[in-house]
């Protein structure tokens, strides 16, 4: 009987584990708030950033403020949609955006530009996206890229 006993919490641990090995490798669990740190410019430049980015399990959303050290907050940026990931490949649907903001080094200055698509083509944005730890990275199709901290998980 005990050796019964013995299988079958074998046969436990071994299922278990494997069904956690198995949603490892089926992907990154981005799930939740993040908030953003810092954007690091293809060319070098780096800005400290402050706001959030959400993923839901199918949408997405995020407001950020570029803020240089004891300044007032320079630029600005509100996006938001869907999106799909398939390993470490986020792809953006960008349905709402909002952005505006001062010239700074390495960033053009940007006019207010607010859109809300519609239509059966909204923009897609490929991402590389990968997680060390509690730091989420979003390396950017122009080589940018974004650096957010977890604050919640869902």
């Amino acid at each position: 009987m005990v050796n019964l006993w013995v299988r079958v919490a074998a046969f436990v641990v071994l299922a278990c584990s494997s069904g956690l090995a198995q949603s490892r490798a089926a992907g990154l669990d981005i799930r939740g708030g993040w908030q953003a740190e810092l954007y690091t410019l293809k060319t070098g430049e780096r800005h400290v950033v402050k706001g959030l980015i959400v993923f839901t399990a199918t949408e997405w959303g995020v407001t950020f403020f570029v803020t240089p050290e004891g300044q007032a907050p320079q630029r600005a940026s509100a996006e938001g949609g869907t999106y799909t990931l398939d390993g470490t490949t986020l792809v953006l649907t960008h349905l709402y955006n909002f952005s505006n903001g001062s010239a700074l080094p390495g960033l053009p200055a940007s006019p207010m530009r607010m859109t809300v698509q519609g239509g059966a083509a909204p923009p897609l944005e490929q991402v590389t996206v990968s997680i060390d730890v509690e730091r989420l990275t979003l390396a950017f199709p122009s080589g940018n890229a974004m650096v957010f901290r977890r604050s919640s998980r869902f």
